[in-house]
């Protein structure tokens, strides 16, 4: 056990050089990329507390799938933005995604109302968890559960 914890952790190097990660501004006249303005358009924040963020959401036709359902890869786009949202610190480098696993519970159609809770799983170090439930408002119906890791420089004790 204590190999595999020796094993598992960040060491100030790794640490260091996840830091270092230089995010490329976008392109001139772009403001954003093309997915965040596909998904992201017309989400609202409903409430914000320390690990904690509510939001509604209507699906909108372009993000139905050919099945007429609201697209998977949006759901995990929002799973990821949200998640990740939880746990972003003003002021410090966004957190870089280790691992995300999605359950699809049922589906969504155009025009479906949705909330969108992230909650805080707990922190170690760099490392956070959180889970994103995005629920049906009409129905109740559990529309996805994402749980997602992600690491980031924290702010330091000292």
């Amino acid at each position: 056990m204590e190999k595999a914890k020796e094993f598992l952790m960040v060491n100030d190097e790794a640490s260091a050089s996840v830091s270092r990660l230089a995010v490329p501004p976008h392109p001139a006249g772009i403001d954003r990329i093309l997915l965040e303005d596909i998904v992201l358009k017309g989400i609202r924040v409903d409430r914000v507390e320390p690990g904690l963020v509510v939001c509604s959401f209507k699906v909108p036709p372009r993000l139905a799938d050919r099945a007429g359902d609201f697209a998977t890869g949006a759901i995990s786009y929002l799973v990821d933005e949200v998640g990740g949202a939880v746990i972003h610190v003003e002021g410090l480098p966004m957190n870089v995604s280790v691992d995300m696993s999605i359950s699809f519970l049922s589906t969504a159609k155009p025009d479906d109302e949705l909330e969108i809770t992230g909650s805080l799983l707990g922190q170690r170090g760099g490392y956070s968890g959180t889970l994103v439930l995005i629920r049906n408002k009409a129905t109740g119906e559990v529309v996805a559960e994402g749980r997602h890791s992600l690491f980031g420089k924290r702010t330091s004790k000292l």
